[in-house]
């Protein structure tokens, strides 16, 4: 008897045992991207928050502006849709030696995927140490 030659292949049981592995495994893949898609994502405008925050916070100390309001909210003009800030100072009551001494807070609010954060930025100023003003000569002197 002559042997005739089997040709190689999966048969109907490894192909199931295949396909149902792949039903298993790839909803499992897409969910953890979906979560590393989120997290970046919130990363990325978390960071961006904090350096408009920085900016904001920067343009109210530079020239005094934060001691003139009205200047409590706003948004970033068009450049940064989405993004809005909103502007809050209360009185310092940690050191009752040291009055006079005022606390800054710019929090700029935003949304990640449906969901509102905040980032908040904060900074102590005193309004004597920050009044500056400009002689003939041209020297600034506090």
């Amino acid at each position: 008897m002559k042997k005739t030659p089997r040709t190689a292949a999966f048969t109907f049981v490894e192909i199931l045992a295949a396909l149902l592995f792949l039903a298993v495994v790839v909803p499992t893949i897409v969910g953890a991207l979906t979560v590393a898609n989120r997290a970046s994502e919130g990363a990325e405008r978390s960071a961006l928050a904090g350096e408009l925050a920085q900016n904001k916070l920067n343009e109210f100390l530079v020239g005094d502006a934060w001691q003139s309001p009205p200047f409590t909210t706003g948004d970033f003009e068009g450049a940064y849709p989405g993004f809005r800030w909103e502007m809050t100072q209360e009185a310092w009551t940690g050191d009752p030696v040291n009055t006079g001494m005022t606390v800054l807070h710019v929090d700029v609010h935003y949304t990640v995927q449906g969901s509102d954060r905040t980032v908040r930025l904060s900074t102590l100023v005193y309004a004597a140490a920050t009044t500056t003003s400009t002689t003939g000569t041209g020297a600034t002197t506090p």
